[in-house]
């Protein structure tokens, strides 16, 4: 399947960190702001439902775009994001196309 790149607008005064992001540390599932997604899909003229209601891949790559938009702007580090980013390196470095089941690795 082909991918689009998009442009994504960051509205003013929404923070990285007003994400919430999060980890389920049983599943290893990432939770997040639903709003603050939202917010940055209203912004950049994006459906919400085709970055929250389709592959998860479209919501983890706008997460991804904010979080390297957000410390080339100087925003702190996310140690959820952090670990998120490693863990696709350590992937990637593998030839694995996928994550294990949380705790199954």
């Amino acid at each position: 399947m082909p991918t689009q790149k998009i442009r994504i607008e960051i509205p003013d005064g929404l923070r990285f960190a007003d994400l919430r992001l999060g980890r389920n540390t049983v599943t290893g599932g990432v939770t997040f702001s639903i709003d603050a997604i939202e917010r940055v899909c209203q912004a950049s003229g994006i459906d919400p439902k085709m970055v929250l209601g389709s592959h998860e891949d479209n919501v983890a790559g706008l997460i991804v775009a904010w979080y390297a938009a957000a410390r080339k702007a100087g925003e702190p580090a996310d140690s959820v994001a952090e670990d998120l980013l490693a863990e696709v390196i350590a992937e990637n470095k593998t030839g694995q196309p996928y994550s294990h089941q949380h705790g199954r690795a």
